[in-house]
């Protein structure tokens, strides 16, 4: 057994068998209440009514979970929601997703630079076999999926935001699939490649995990950083590259949300939650992205695994009880 040892592993196949039941054997009032319009809303907090608490609060939870994979977008549904704050919204939760941006930037800005000069050099010499350009088609290519599929929802789901596809029952059955997933994958991958072995069909494949997030509770670094375990990478590989390929997708996110949130005119205390949301999403998630490179460099990935069952299983039970609705 690699990074797990056989009892753990047992423990493991033992609650996916578990939780797979429980899933399947859930209540149907659950199951029912995900696709039915009729249910009650959690009404959707407008950030005019977000203090500046709140605001360095999920900002903290955007940037503590942005690059962990274990969901921001569960998180900032579910943390509020349970404090009994309301879901802040997607626009919101778009928008300091800038701060995480920039902290990624900020990181990686010297990977970002020599990426690009290689890109140029490479584009100037008709080197198309380097590094940096590989690279380069990678994330360009891996880009294409998540906003393809974005475009089709933003059409055809307008109002995603009270969707059934962001409900509670969702997030936590999105939470407990994807960390099978990634137990599997950190159970049979190879781990044998680095960053430099990197080509464009990595970023192609992980571009098409990545598109996966778009679904609440799957998560944009979970996704990805699975995807990479099975394709034989490295796990700080994985997670290096994963948080490279978000670059371009969350930046866009956010400013397309920035875009409609300025046209429909923000309030003074509108404009005051979301810069303090950045703020503090931007400081927190610079902390995570360093700590998780320098964690994955040494430890396996369980933890995220045994999180995201918990979590998803938390979710399954505080709606069995009635604790938090199915919306």
């Amino acid at each position: 057994m690699k990074g797990i040892s056989r009892s753990q592993y047992k423990l493991f196949k033992f609650f996916a068998a578990g939780f797979s039941s429980a899933f399947l054997a859930l209540p149907l009032k659950v199951l029912a209440s995900s696709l039915s319009p009729e249910v009650a809303l959690v009404p959707t907090q407008s950030t005019a009514q977000m203090n500046i608490i709140q605001a360095v609060v999920l900002g903290m939870v955007q940037g503590l979970t942005e690059f962990l994979p274990i969901s921001s977008t569960a998180h900032l549904k579910v943390v509020p929601v349970a404090l009994g704050w309301g879901d802040p919204g997607v626009t919101f939760t778009a928008i300091i997703q800038l701060g995480s941006i920039g902290a990624v930037l900020w990181y990686f800005w010297s990977d970002l630079a020599q990426i690009t000069k290689g890109t140029l050099k490479a584009i100037r010499e008709s080197d198309y076999q380097s590094n940096e350009f590989r690279m380069a088609l990678g994330i360009i290519f891996g880009t294409i999926p998540i906003v393809f599929f974005g475009l089709l929802i933003k059409k055809f789901i307008p109002d995603f935001d009270n969707s059934p596809l962001r409900s509670m029952g969702a997030i936590a059955s999105a939470s407990i699939v994807m960390g099978l997933l990634l137990g599997v994958a950190e159970q049979i991958g190879k781990r044998k490649r680095n960053f430099e072995e990197l080509n464009v069909q990595d970023g192609i494949l992980m571009g098409l995990a990545q598109a996966m997030a778009l679904v609440p509770g799957v998560s944009r670094s979970g996704s990805t950083i699975t995807a990479g375990l099975f394709m034989g990478l490295e796990r700080a590989t994985a997670a290096r590259f994963s948080f490279l390929l978000g670059i371009p997708s969350i930046t866009l996110a956010g400013l397309v949300e920035l875009k409609d949130a300025v046209e429909t005119g923000v309030r003074d205390g509108e404009m005051v939650s979301l810069i303090v949301g950045v703020i503090s999403a931007a400081i927190f998630s610079y902390a995570a992205i360093a700590w998780l490179i320098r964690y994955l460099q040494t430890q396996n990935t369980w933890v995220f695994v045994w999180y995201r069952l918990v979590f998803g299983a938390a979710i399954l039970g505080a709606i069995s009880t009635g604790f938090l609705q199915n919306n």
